[in-house]
């Protein structure tokens, strides 16, 4: 498999990732874990699945004896224990709930559990990440940054839209918040924090599916300037001028990623 093809599945688990970790929150919040993004999460997943009892279980070994175990549900929790462990613990039968032995371990699972929800959705994230070769030569850098340009020249908002995304996720830069962002505008940059609560974002770079326009902007926005969706439209629109524009921004990002690639 192609490195774009690897860091677009890698960009898909960060995003259902994000998605899961918004619904988690503790048990009076009421929120519950979406089952259909954490299915499709799921699918990146290399344990074994398994179904025991009423619980879907996945297994790091699916041999007998110990082995870390995630439990689906809306904890997600990750095991370090057996498969009748877990099942005895988290959907126990009349029968086993009335042994004192057994009692006590259904009532307090500490001793066998290693993370719970957030911190388990952590663990999952990175194991999926591990499995994806995210190497990448300089043709292949610059086979995305070409595609881009042919992208933005042609008018495929879609391929100037993918090409954009793979290089913020390769340069660190995240979407913009909503205080910096816009509709009909792609906005990826550096989020900062000042004292007093004073956000900034920038370098940032913003493909315009208004105008059908790529620039670059190397001065960070604040969000006291009342000004700054006034400055963005300006930039996209082409009124005011940015620090690159068209496919030289493909060419900058091009070149940073390769200055920073590991030896």
């Amino acid at each position: 498999m192609s490195y774009k093809d690897n860091l677009l599945k890698k960009i898909e688990i960060d995003r259902l990732v994000r998605t899961i970790a918004d619904a988690i929150g503790p048990v009076e919040s009421g929120k519950r874990i979406d089952k259909t993004e954490l299915a499709q999460l799921t699918t990146f997943f290399p344990w074994s699945r398994r179904e025991e009892r009423d619980l879907v279980l996945f297994l790091e070994n699916d041999s007998p004896g110990k082995t870390r175990i995630l439990v689906m549900d809306n904890d997600l929790t990750i095991y370090d224990t057996s498969v009748e462990d877990v099942v005895l613990r988290k959907s126990p039968t009349v029968k086993e709930m009335v042994n004192i032995r057994n009692a006590i371990k259904i009532l307090n699972d500490k001793d066998v559990v290693i993370s719970k929800k957030a911190g388990s959705l952590k663990t999952i994230q990175e194991i999926c990440i591990g499995e994806l070769d995210l190497s990448f030569t300089q043709s292949d850098i610059d086979g995305i940054a070409q595609d881009g340009t042919a992208s933005l020249e042609n008018g495929y908002t879609q391929g100037v839209q993918e090409s954009l995304m793979l290089f913020a996720d390769m340069l660190g830069l995240l979407p913009a918040p909503t205080v910096f962002a816009l509709n009909h505008h792609d906005i990826y940059g550096r989020l900062g924090e000042k004292p007093g609560g004073e956000t900034t974002f920038g370098p940032l770079v913003m493909f315009s599916m208004v105008h059908h326009t790529l620039t670059y902007q190397e001065r960070p926005l604040s969000s006291r300037d009342k000004g700054r969706f006034d400055t963005l439209k300006a930039v996209a629109s082409g009124e005011a001028e940015a620090t690159a524009s068209g496919p030289a921004v493909f060419d900058l990002m091009r070149s940073k990623v390769l200055a920073n690639a590991p030896e």
